[in-house]
């Protein structure tokens, strides 16, 4: 019973990708800590399994971290304990067995240069070698998270400054960061030089905010002002904001999968609407992948944008013929008696009376095992529908991310040993269609715009040392 109860809790989540984490700050702001707090909400859908704030007065830094959504965690006792103008937070997603506290974020350590704290969104690739240097020099490590790599080389930096420590830390580095800094009367936001995860600025009044996602200023009322550049350091003190490019020029690669399915449609992203780029891909998938069919159907929640671009260039109806139930945690108690598709009527339900009878183009923005596909064709098959057709608004993913998504092995990737054909018949649709990685681009706006598109076409811009391995779970390192 417990295993079964085990597959039954985690098969709608594992079988999509998961996200790592995002971070906000705020510097020069009476409510800080209060702002930071709504910021995370707005960034939870990149986490969910912990999330924390640390803030300062300028004197001394106050920490506060949980398991959980931002709202469980910080209660109005918690947020009145994190005093001062300034303050970062962060939500995490774990992999699997390391979802525990000490791994939450921002982490918080004193040190000969002071109290420092930090959040990180991405991943270190080289950081399980660099532990095991500093380890062997005699480095004690308190959890299993590479982002406490980059504070040992911090505090062992000879550099003066703590700007120059950082970098020098960071020098050490290869693969995906973005991070915020707070030191008492600093906060610090670096992005790597490829740039592979998001970080912008913004206003609110006089006071100076980062984000991973633009979102998170919408909720607070606070003006976006640009993307923090890859290779950019950004320092915010009393003195104000100074901007420098401290790391040798690399040819950008932002991840064009945040377009696809991580940020949240309503966000700004590499200087472009999410929500446009989205709908754009839903064009470009029913130009190159055309179905003759009564009605457009998406798979909700990130399937919504692509298919109403798919339904508006094809001259298709658009409904929402499956219905999902956003109040469903990953944990609940299976019946004794088996239900069919037991997982997937947790989350989603189809509308009957819209179904039946109909062809149906089923819009989703990715397969990864294509178990979660076969589920949702079969249930939408059961409610009526006359054919089924799958269409998908990115091409076939057949390798895993290295920079700070969580994806499975190569292994189980069903495109990375399946055709389109095999695929199809395994999730028993009439017909399955991908866009293309030209129609991807042309979506975006640019055939010739440098991203990291290695989950498609395995050139990946910095190599991972165990990719032979699969999944970033081989290696001891969670956000």
């Amino acid at each position: 019973m417990q295993a079964s109860m085990s597959l039954q809790e985690t098969w709608f989540d594992d079988d999509r990708f998961h996200d790592q984490c995002g971070v906000f700050g705020v510097f020069g702001h009476a409510e800080a800590a209060h702002l930071t707090y709504l910021g995370l909400h707005a960034l939870q859908h990149r986490g969910q399994e912990s999330a924390g704030i640390v803030s300062s007065d300028g004197s001394r830094l106050y920490a506060e971290r949980g398991m959980g959504h931002v709202g469980k965690v910080f209660t109005k006792s918690h947020l009145e304990r994190l005093v001062g103008s300034m303050a970062i937070g962060h939500v995490r997603y774990s992999t699997a067995g390391e979802s525990k506290l000490i791994n939450a974020q921002p982490l918080r350590i004193e040190s000969h240069r002071g109290e420092m704290a930090i959040g990180h969104n991405g991943n270190l690739v080289n950081a399980a070698q660099v532990r095991g240097d500093l380890e062997r020099s005699g480095s004690i490590f308190q959890t299993t998270s590479d982002t406490e790599v980059i504070l040992h080389l911090i505090a062992l930096s000879k550099k003066a400054s703590l700007e120059e420590a950082i970098v020098d830390a960071l020098s050490h580095m290869e693969g995906a960061y973005s991070l915020v800094f707070l030191f008492p009367g600093k906060l610090i936001a670096v992005r790597d030089p490829r740039g592979f995860r998001p970080l912008s600025l913004g206003r609110l009044g006089s006071a100076t905010l980062v984000t991973s996602e633009s979102c998170a200023l919408d909720l607070i009322d606070a003006e976006f002002v640009r993307d923090i550049t890859p290779g950019e350091m950004v320092v915010v003190s009393e003195d104000g904001i100074a901007s420098c490019h401290p790391f040798p020029a690399v040819t950008h690669a932002p991840c064009i999968f945040e377009y696809v399915y991580f940020a949240r449609p309503d966000s700004l992203l590499y200087g472009r609407s999410v929500n446009v780029v989205r709908k754009r891909l839903g064009r470009e998938l029913a130009r190159e992948q055309p179905a003759e069919a009564d009605l457009v159907v998406p798979v909700p929640d990130s399937g919504v944008s692509a298919a109403l671009g798919f339904a508006e260039e094809s001259s298709l109806p658009f409904e929402f013929g499956l219905v999902r139930n956003h109040y469903v945690g990953r944990t609940f108690i299976e019946p004794r008696q088996s239900i069919r598709h037991f997982g997937v009527k947790l989350k989603l339900n189809p509308v009957r009376n819209l179904i039946i009878g109909k062809r149906i183009v089923l819009v989703d923005d990715s397969i990864v095992r294509g178990t979660t596909s076969r589920k949702i064709v079969s249930m939408v098959r059961a409610a009526g529908a006359k054919e089924v057709h799958v269409r998908i608004s990115c091409p076939p993913t057949t390798g895993p991310c290295h920079y700070g998504i969580d994806t499975p092995r190569r292994s189980e990737l069903i495109a990375s040993s399946h055709s389109v054909e095999e695929i199809r018949k395994y999730i028993q649709a009439d017909s399955l269609g991908y866009l293309s990685r030209d129609g991807m681009y042309r979506a975006v706006g640019d055939l010739q715009a440098d991203f990291c598109d290695a989950c498609y076409t395995g050139n990946y811009p910095v190599r991972f040392p165990r990719e032979s391995r699969g999944s970033m779970r081989n290696v001891a390192r969670i956000r």
